[in-house]
């Protein structure tokens, strides 16, 4: 196995900035982007009313920090399988998902308000957070080993 490791010494240093990176993304999220949110969700969010958000500051805040979290996935992604289909394909889903996500989120403020935080706070946590590579990468595995 050390072997192994060695050989792929450059993989598994790439694979550990990425990893980095997504942490670094996580302890700077008060710096680099605005999201009332953060703040709100931290708190007894079922008995508190909504934060105070302006909606296009707070859209570009989320496209921004979903296209960091998506950009370093897909290099996640090459990095592991060296496969350009893949990594389209995850572009692709990558894509369709922030255009579901982000009219969910902003359907379930706009419809429910304050009377459905769990939704909001699970759809918000899929924008914010690179929960999508813990569902690629092992998918792609499988895939990988069938073909």
């Amino acid at each position: 196995m050390l072997k192994t490791l060695l050989a792929h010494k450059f993989r598994f240093v790439a694979v550990l900035l990425f990893v980095l990176s997504f942490a670094l993304i996580r302890v700077y999220e008060y710096k680099l982007f605005y999201d009332p949110f953060l703040d709100y969700f931290k708190r007894d969010f079922n008995v508190l009313p909504l934060p105070v958000y302006n909606s296009f500051q707070l859209f570009i805040s989320l496209l921004f920090r979903y296209g960091l979290n998506m950009a370093l996935s897909l290099g996640l992604i090459f990095t592991l399988f060296k496969d350009v289909e893949m990594v389209k394909f995850a572009s692709f889903l990558y894509g369709f998902f922030f255009l579901v996500l982000i009219v969910s989120f902003y359907s379930i403020i706009y419809f429910y308000g304050e009377h459905n935080n769990l939704m909001l706070f699970y759809t918000r946590r899929f924008l914010i957070q690179p929960i999508f590579i813990l569902l690629f990468i092992p998918a792609f595995y499988y895939q990988k080993l069938h073909k």
